[in-house]
């Protein structure tokens, strides 16, 4: 296997968004990658959807309550809850799932990849027309980070992790 994991599964699927508390009590997966509004397909609720049969705790930062009229300032106060709401996450999790949609520049995804390539807990979603695809495959093959093509192959990817 290629993770291991520190929980145990006992419930159900729980999913939790920001700003709610990091209550994790069995394995946990952040859905790391393009959010931008407009911009970015709906994924984190197709994967949601996809592992709903299975015993795990999604951690999704796409928030509900989000402004993007918001000062992106650390003196901001919801905006630098947002933003250590998904640093703790992605500390905690057990897998990180990264997902790079092609109609988007998703910066901050970028810098999660570099934060995390090392921590043997990601695997990454990178198709074809990704701006920066050159970067992501690299960054993957340097530091042995499983790729897989389409958000379909992430979702089985994860199937056959927790099987």
């Amino acid at each position: 296997m290629f993770l291991t994991f520190r929980r145990t599964q006992i419930s159900d699927m729980n999913i939790i968004k920001p700003p709610h508390p990091l209550e994790v009590n069995q394995v946990s997966i952040f859905l790391a990658g393009s959010i931008e509004l407009d911009k970015a397909e709906l994924w984190q609720d197709r994967v949601c959807e996809a592992l709903a049969d299975l015993s795990v705790t999604i951690l999704n930062p796409r928030r509900d309550s989000w402004d993007a009229s918001w000062p992106q300032e650390i003196s901001f106060a919801p905006f630098r809850e947002q933003v250590e709401w998904e640093l703790e996450a992605l500390e905690l999790t057990d897998m990180i799932l990264m997902y790079f949609d092609p109609a988007t520049k998703s910066p901050i995804s970028l810098l999660e990849l570099g934060l995390y390539a090392r921590s043997k807990k990601m695997v990454v979603c990178c198709p074809k027309g990704f701006w920066r695809k050159g970067n992501v495959d690299i960054v993957c093959v340097r530091y042995g980070i499983e790729q897989v093509e389409r958000l379909e192959d992430l979702i089985d990817w994860v199937k056959g992790q927790l099987s």
